[in-house]
This record gives C-alpha cells, structure tokens and sequence, in this order.
C-alpha cells in the first residue's frame, strides 16, 4: 500500500489508483425511529413509513436486476423479533439527552413486527441479507444522536455494542456504519474501530450539509436546491481521501436522492446525479448516492422507476469505463488492496 501526498506535505495510508469509478449506494434503514422525535406514529407521515415496507422488496429486485450493491445502514431496534428481546440486548446505560423528545425508549411500542410493523423488521433484514450484494450495515442502535447534548461517549460505546451484539445473534457481522443525522463526532473515532467498523459516511461537501444540534432553515433550504442545482461544489470523492490514518476509511456522501417531487424538478435532479456519475467514471472516483426507504414509501411507482433510470446510466458507464458498483463495505476492503467483486 502507497502514501498520498495530501495539502501540505502530510501523508495518508492509500492505494494507487484502482483504475475504475465507482457507484455507492447507502440506504438510513430506521423507519419510526428515525422520525420519531418529529412525527408521531400515527401522524401525518404514517403512510410513508408504512410504505416502506412495501418499498424495500421492490428496491431489493431492483437493485438484484442491476446486479447493484448497497449498504443499508439498520437501526438496531429493527433488528429485535420482540419487545422482550430489545429489551434484553439494551445496553446498560442509555443516553440522557438534555431534550427528553429525543429518548427512543420513552417510545410506546407494541410485542413485535407483526402488531407493531413500524418498530420492528426482522423479516426485512432478513430479506435484505439473502439478496445478493446487499451489505447489511449499522445506524447505532437506538437511532443515537452524538452531538446532541446530555449524550457522552460511555452512553455511545454502550448503544454501539448493542447494535454489534443484536446483529451478530442474527449471523450478521457488521462493518460500516452511518450515523444518524449525520451527526459525526471525531472523539468517537476509536469506539468504532473498537466495534469492528471500518467504514463510515462522512458528510457532503459544503457548508449546508455540516451537521450539528440545530439546523437552520438556510441550511436546509440550500440543501434542498443543491439537489437539483450545483452549489455545494464538487460530488465525487477520490480514492486517495477514503483512508484515513487510524484505520477508518470514510465514504463521503455526494448526493442525497430527494423523493418523486413531479417530472419537472425531477429532471433538474436526475441531471445532477447522472453528471456526477459519469464524472466519477471518467476520473476514476467514487460517486456516493443515499436516501431512507420511507423516501419511497409513497409515491413508490415514480420513485423506482425515477431510480431505474438512474441505474441504467450506471448501466452504460459500467460498460462504457468499467465503472463498478460497491457498497460501502466493499470500497473499505478495495482500499486495503483486497479482492473486491464486481
């Protein structure tokens, strides 16, 4: 393995160039849990999380169709057959957030997936698990926030292994994770390396997309027009800058995939992704693509065929350039020169 020169005169553990772009897709598995602290179970954004579940088969074809991997980032509540077995893999100390709105256990749920289909989802890892080059990664385990306040490192070591443990009671042994809101905090670096984690997805380039405790209606407004118009600069990432020097290999996110908003902003998207694909291709970087399935949850017709087009460029470039599509797992191993598939 090389060193690359970075600004400055420092060095980074890397690899030449691999000679191919590549395609990765991440996916924020939390249904409720990832909303919860602003939309009740039964509120306004229901079907969406409902339909979720209907949408995860059919991105699961898809994706099969494609030959195309993703890494879907799960929370670990998920992952719990029943009330008494989340309980029994919570960890021992639980986050004391200073907002009591944002504590997942305070939330009433039901004895398991099938009367309670919005907390639990064994049968949707599962399925996710057994379609080929799915990578089945984490998203912490109870949907932990660690930048907000009240929260510490004990309580986040805490809720990591009992994200690792739950999964690996299923035969899953996780390797990359996506922090929730993005909210990545550089301390905790060490924690995941300790899990067994080796790749993670930092944040978008540009100021907008820094995450934090607030989030102002600029910053997300920017947001929302950076994906249908380039603002936010650059949307690929080099092989070069995935290693970093304590193990941990970062997936930067390019773009956030905005659900079915009518045919005409969709063109002004697809616009976007397709150019930041071919121009992943065509440097030979990586081009990283993420969204939550309750994004399709309505709408799930448009949304997926809005995705098949986007695949089928893929398509074309992988004949084209030999452009490769990995998931997050997968460009960790590449980066520590092993095999990696196609």
């Amino acid at each position: 393995m090389t060193a690359t020169r970075l600004e400055g005169g420092a060095t980074r553990p890397g690899l030449e160039d691999p000679g191919f772009g590549a395609f990765v897709i991440s996916l924020d598995f939390e249904l409720h849990w990832g909303v919860r602290d602003v939309s009740a179970a039964n509120g306004p954004y229901r079907p969406n999380l409902l339909g979720a579940r209907q949408a995860i088969p059919r991105l699961l074809e898809l994706f099969e169709e494609f030959e195309v991997a993703a890494t879907w980032a799960t929370v670990g509540f998920l992952f719990a057959s029943s009330r008494e077995e989340l309980q029994a893999f919570s960890p021992p100390v639980k986050p004391a957030y200073a907002d009591p709105a944002l504590d997942p256990y305070a939330e009433a749920i039901g004895h398991g997936e099938a009367d309670d289909p919005l907390h639990f989802a064994p049968s949707l890892i599962e399925r996710i698990r057994e379609t080929p080059r799915q990578e089945v990664g984490t998203h912490t385990f109870s949907h932990y926030y660690c930048l907000e306040r009240g929260q510490d490192v004990v309580a986040f070591e805490a809720d990591l292994n009992a994200a690792v443990r739950l999964a690996q009671s299923r035969g899953i042994h996780l390797r990359s994770i996506v922090l929730p809101r993005n909210q990545f905090s550089p301390g905790y670096r060490s924690i995941l390396l300790k899990a067994g984690l080796v790749s993670y997805r930092g944040n978008q380039s540009g100021w907008m997309h820094r995450a934090g405790r607030s989030e102002s209606l600029v910053a997300r407004g920017f947001r929302l027009v950076d994906s249908y118009a380039p603002i936010s600069g650059r949307t690929v990432t080099p092989w070069a800058a995935v290693a970093e020097n304590d193990g941990l290999r970062n997936v930067p996110a390019s773009m956030f995939l905005r659900p079915w908003a009518g045919r005409r902003i969709q063109r002004l998207q697809r616009r976007r992704i397709v150019g930041g694909l071919r121009r992943a291709a065509t440097t030979q970087s990586i081009f990283h693509l993420w969204w939550h399935p309750h994004n399709f949850g309505v709408n799930t017709t448009e949304n997926l065929t809005f995705l098949r087009g986007v695949l089928q460029e893929f398509d074309r470039l992988r004949d084209r350039h030999g452009m490769r599509s990995l998931s997050m797992g997968h460009v960790a191993d590449h980066v520590q020169s092993n095999p990696v598939p196609r």
